[in-house]
């Protein structure tokens, strides 16, 4: 059985943030979206993430969002993968470093986002499929 590709699952096309923009911006895309993961650019180029989880600790610790930038908060070293990638691989390494996200990215910069919520989504489809 050939398992699936990480882009049968992955949401493509994913909001992004620039690496300038507030905290408080950060906070009104997720809310407006439902989303808890930006992939954050620099130039267009990928340069990071920011999760909500990133949000709460920094605010948490004082910061006023209204001025701290997306910079001072996100991950600069976000789990990147191809479209092509087996599910079966990004997943376990989720689980092992326990990644609430990867990045996916493609000849043209960041192509979806692909989080434990999808990868949930994944393995019921899979477990559904098998029964």
């Amino acid at each position: 059985m050939r398992l699936p590709a990480v882009s049968a699952y992955m949401t493509a096309n994913p909001y992004t943030i620039d690496r300038r923009a507030t905290l408080a911006e950060a906070r009104r895309v997720m809310q407006e979206h439902n989303i808890r993961h930006l992939p954050v650019l620099d130039r267009g180029d990928l340069c990071g993430v920011i999760s909500d989880r990133d949000l709460r600790l920094y605010e948490g610790a004082g910061s006023n969002p209204d001025e701290a930038l997306v910079n001072a908060a996100m991950s600069e070293s976000p789990f990147i993968v191809t479209s092509d990638t087996a599910l079966d691989e990004v997943v376990e390494i989720m689980g092992e470093q326990k990644y609430g996200s990867v990045v996916v990215m493609g000849h043209n910069g960041v192509e979806g986002i692909f989080t434990a919520v999808d990868a949930c989504r994944a393995l019921a489809e899979v477990l559904r499929a098998a029964a």
